[in-house]
């Protein structure tokens, strides 16, 4: 598809998906702008004057008139509000109940906590949000935060114009996304904590003016407190359970600033559809061993830990690589011993530990598919 729509294409009475934010122009009488269409650039600036369109929220809207469609530099394409757009989440699996709600949140602009199993595509979700929005997307680790003030500056060390060593403060992507958004208020922000409780609680406190309605947070550099524009919107991800280390609890009073959604790994079928689309290369049959085997190990009972999308991912690089994609199925035993054995502790030949009880599955699943595993792997 081209990047960027011709006039012939957005002929009167065409209808198209559009994100509108608040015209910032002077003088005119539209108060929403776009700038794509479907996902496309379009070739002129986008307005719309429609009640019925909200500002930040996709919908569907249909072409009324071009104006100016002989200059470059200036124009414009007025359309009219159809409806709301379909919520389309690329790449990711959310259950059905789970999409709406997510839908809800973000049209009233919540914070919002994505809790679930490591690896079961919080940050793609993320991601896709924006990109499905319009909105720019910024990523935050939080497992580098120490002090509080790490949220928004990093104190570098650097050489002077002399040679001797200067300390600097520089401006983290979330204190840099603050101030852009207040400068530009068509555009919004989604920022996305990552590992939210991988840093401490007293850490975390320098958030909370941030989430709740004060809506500000310190500037360190400037030694004060800056206002958090209504274009900012916050995504948090944590992992909860025992098998993780170098987590913290999150409090009543912290877990109160976001609204909860559970996310959990795909089910078969929605997994099948997902690694087919990034690896056609890959037969639907072995595509289907692979997420076999995964099943069974999510399912297993006994297994502390368990297996994420991205092993499964894993497994599909290895197998459409050349080096693999010739022998076929073949290649599934030594793929699957290193992408999903290799994640669990202890070795695939030791019975006793967690990866032995891995490579037992992963050998019992292939028999039932009828692929053939190496006598000198077998299981102990």
């Amino acid at each position: 598809m081209p990047a960027k729509w011709t006039l012939e294409e957005l002929t009167p009475g065409r209808t198209v998906e559009a994100t509108f934010f608040p015209n910032p122009a002077e003088a005119t009488e539209f108060r929403l702008r776009a700038t794509h269409l479907d996902g496309r650039r379009a070739p002129k600036v986008v307005l719309t004057n429609d009640e019925r369109v909200v500002a930040g929220v996709p919908c569907l809207v249909q072409v009324v008139a071009i104006h100016k469609p002989d200059r470059e530099d200036r124009g414009r394409i007025e359309v009219e509000y159809v409806g709301k757009a379909p919520f389309k989440i690329e790449g990711v699996y959310l259950d059905p109940v789970v999409s709406k709600k997510l839908q809800v949140l973000l049209e009233a602009g919540l914070n919002i906590l994505l809790d679930g199993p490591q690896g079961c595509g919080k940050t793609v979700l993320a991601r896709s949000i924006a990109d499905s929005l319009g909105m720019e997307f910024v990523f935050f680790n939080c497992g580098a935060v120490v002090e509080a003030s790490d949220f928004f500056v990093s104190i570098q060390v650097k050489a002077s114009a002399s040679g001797a060593p200067v300390t600097d403060f520089v401006k983290t992507d979330i204190l840099i996304a603050m101030e852009e958004a207040g400068d530009n208020p068509e555009r919004k922000y989604l920022v996305f904590l990552d590992e939210l409780n991988r840093c401490q609680e007293s850490a975390r406190n320098a958030l909370m003016p941030a989430l709740d309605a004060t809506r500000r947070v310190f500037h360190p550099i400037e030694n004060t407190f800056i206002p958090i524009p209504d274009n900012v919107q916050f995504i948090a991800a944590v992992n909860r359970g025992r098998e993780f280390s170098g987590t913290f609890g999150i409090d009543a009073a912290q877990l109160d600033r976001f609204a909860p959604l559970q996310m959990t790994y795909p089910p078969p079928k929605a997994e099948l559809d997902i690694l087919s689309k990034r690896h056609p290369s890959i037969s639907v049959a072995n595509l289907q061993v692979i997420i076999d085997v995964a099943h069974e190990i999510r399912t297993a009972a006994d297994l502390p830990g368990t297996l994420s999308v991205r092993a499964t991912d894993e497994a599909c690089v290895y197998l459409e690589h050349p080096l693999f994609a010739d022998d076929g199925k073949r290649s599934l035993p030594e793929i699957l011993k290193t992408s999903f054995c290799g994640r669990f502790p202890g070795s695939w030949d030791d019975v006793t530990s967690d990866a032995g009880a891995v490579w037992a599955l992963v050998r019992k699943t292939l028999a039932a598919a009828k692929v053939p595993v190496p006598d000198d792997a077998p299981a102990k």
